[in-house]
Parts: structure tokens; sequence; C-alpha cells
């Protein structure tokens, strides 16, 4: 890796362990074991290098929601993925840590937001592919994306007592059960 990429390696590990206003560029300097010139260099300040790490930190969250998308029909299809994606948060609890912490920060920073928010319709729509039926408003991709951000909290804050994949199938029977006919 180069400069840069340790730079910005260093941040989204920061991110995870520091947080956004507790992080400071002698944080990331000796993370990335570079220098304080290198961050002006490459990023122009630490807010660029930090909002960098987050938008790149969230590609890559969405980009592990999708991999977790199991392939072919089956009726387990919501219970595989539910599981594959909760393990995704204990197995790599940096990446999920940065994710939410770039959701608070993006509320105060326009194009964070503006990439987070593009990153979030994505999501929306190819879970809405994959889960289907597919409908302009993505849906089905919109509830699913609502529970994921439910459940990553739930999971970062006490894991231990998260809900496991099958709780929230039967809880999702039980509330459908409730819906009024159309």
């Amino acid at each position: 890796m180069g400069t840069r990429e340790d730079l910005l390696a260093a941040a989204k590990q920061c991110l995870a362990e520091r947080g956004y206003a507790r992080t400071t560029v002698r944080d990331i300097v000796a993370a990335s074991g570079t220098n304080l010139a290198a961050i002006n260099y490459h990023f122009g300040t630490r807010d660029k290098l930090m909002n960098q790490a987050m938008v790149e930190s969230s590609a890559t969250a969405v980009q592990q929601i999708l991999d977790s998308l199991p392939t072919g029909a089956s009726a387990d299809r919501l219970r595989t993925f539910l599981t594959r994606l909760t393990a995704s948060f204990t197995e790599n609890p940096s990446l999920w840590t940065a994710n939410a912490e770039s959701f608070t920060q993006a509320v105060h920073t326009p194009g964070v937001r503006a990439e987070l928010g593009a990153a979030q319709e994505r999501a929306r729509r190819e879970l809405s592919e994959s889960f289907g039926p597919p409908t302009e408003d993505h849906a089905v991709g919109t509830v699913l994306q609502t529970l994921i951000g439910g459940l990553l909290i739930q999971w970062l804050i006490d894991p231990e007592h998260a809900p496991a994949p099958d709780t929230v199938v039967a809880g999702l029977r039980a509330l459908v059960g409730q819906l009024p006919p159309d």
C-alpha cells in the first residue's frame, strides 16, 4: 500500500475505534506510520480524509450486505440472509462500527450524506430485486434496509442479547398476520 492508502486504512481504523469526533490527526499518523504532512498532501484536511474513510466504509458495508444475499430460490432465503449478515457483524465489527459512525456524521456533512444516500438507494434497489417483487419504490428493499439498520445497532451495542435471525423471521411472520388485506 502507498501512503494515501495507509492513511485511509488508519482513518477507517480510528473511525471504528475512536469515532469521528475523538480521532485526531496524531491518531491517524500513529496508526498509519506516516507523517502529518502526508494528510495535507493527499487529502488537504483531516475532515476530508475522515469523510473519505466514511464513504469507503459505507460502500464496503453495502457490499457486505449484498454479498450476504443467498443465491437461488429457497424457502429460507430471508433466514439465510440474516444469518450471514449478522455473522458479518461479529466477524468484522470494525467495518460496522465505522459504518454506524458514518451515519451520525453524515447528518452534518452534505457530501458524505449524498454519498451515503446513493449507497442506501443502491442497497434498497438490489435488496428489492433479490427478494422481490420489484416495485418502483423498492418497498421490499426499504423494509429490509430498515430492518438491517435496527439489527446493526442492536448487534453493535449488545451482541449477546441482539435478536437472532430466527427471532426476526418469527416476528415478521407475526406482523404480516396482523396486516389488513389490500
